[in-house]
């Protein structure tokens, strides 16, 4: 068995999991929603990041996200995964929240963990690297952004991607395309060398 096969897997059994302790939950068992807050905390807490850039914001951010879902919790209806559903919940929220702050900033720069195995030569030009890709992310539309972030940093298909979103997957496509065209142009013009 390889490790793709793996993984996928263990992500049906966590997906079979989630919406086990759900019908628990809504059965009365409240206690058990901190299983789902810990199993999914990293990547709510990431959404935070990439949309306030901020710990603090992004804490509070996550905490009103699982707020929302352990009230709405009764209104899952496995339909998607509830990942799906919570990362509909997390866009929405932070949406929302930015409508009202009037920023987006993109998590290019993975903030919740570092490899420490290379030298501080790699870890300067990869630094270098990210920073880049960072800029070039903050300076796309913010609809290309998203989708970008939803794929490529929470590793999730068009079809999730239209149902935290709302984007048809066509355009999904379409804003996916044009990103990686743009983002390609101007790290080109940047002559981006990621150094491992």
């Amino acid at each position: 068995m390889t490790d793709i096969d793996l993984k996928n897997e263990t992500e049906t059994e966590d997906e079979a999991d989630d919406i086990l302790i759900v019908g628990q939950i809504v059965s009365g068992q409240k206690d058990l929603f901190r299983l789902l807050v810990r199993r999914h905390e990293r990547a709510v807490y990431g959404m935070g990041l990439s949309f306030f850039r901020n710990k603090e914001d992004a804490a509070d951010f996550a905490q009103d996200v699982f707020l929302k879902a352990y009230r709405n919790l009764s209104n899952f209806e496995g339909r998607s995964r509830f990942s799906t559903w919570l990362y509909r919940i997390a866009y929405n929220t932070a949406v929302n929240m930015v409508n009202r702050r009037k920023e987006y900033l993109s998590l290019a720069e993975d903030e919740l963990g570092e490899d420490d195995n290379h030298t501080p030569e790699k870890l300067l030009l990869k630094g270098a690297a990210r920073e880049a890709i960072r800029k070039a992310l903050d300076e796309l539309p913010e609809r290309y952004r998203v989708c970008v972030d939803l794929c490529f940093f929470y590793d999730r298909s068009y079809q999730e991607i239209e149902a935290i979103t709302g984007f048809p997957v066509n355009t999904i496509k379409s804003h996916m395309f044009r990103a990686k065209k743009l983002l390609r142009e101007k790290l080109e013009a940047l002559d981006v060398d990621a150094g491992y």
